[in-house]
């Protein structure tokens, strides 16, 4: 006997916060990151230390945006992303200190969030399955 998908709004909510507050929490951390890196050990000014945080910045907000319409979509983008810096690892042959650091503060976050954004779809998908409208599901964020 198969167990009937049950519609959960409050779930979709908990899963969207979730997956969109990884985003935006991983994109600070990686645009302070990229400024201080530059700035910091680069010895570069403030101007070019900015510009080189425009690339975390963009890459947040591309995610961010994406997800918050197709969450299948931002999920895909998070999968390929983590597995282009695991490329990125092997082709530069990391030492195993940057391979934790990488893997907890970059690989591990993008993975969640693309897992929350797909199980965020589904649930979304169960509730249409069910009758509940998207307007309910949405109104309870």
């Amino acid at each position: 006997m198969s167990k009937q998908p049950v519609c959960n709004p409050d779930k979709i909510v908990f899963e969207r916060i979730a997956a969109r507050g990884l985003v935006i929490g991983g994109g600070v951390f990686w645009i302070i990151a990229a400024f201080a890196a530059r700035f910091s050990f680069g010895g570069e000014g403030v101007v070019d230390s900015v510009g080189g945080a425009i690339y975390p910045f963009a890459a947040a907000v591309v995610v961010l945006a994406v997800g918050w319409f197709y969450e299948r979509a931002a999920a895909v983008l998070l999968f390929a992303a983590s597995i282009a810096v695991l490329v990125w690892g092997v082709l530069f042959a990391w030492e195993p200190t940057v391979w934790l650091v990488m893997t907890t503060v970059l690989v591990a976050p993008m993975t969640v969030s693309g897992i929350f954004f797909l199980l965020a779809s589904r649930m979304e998908r169960i509730c249409a399955l069910v009758g509940v409208p998207a307007a309910t599901v949405d109104s309870a964020s």
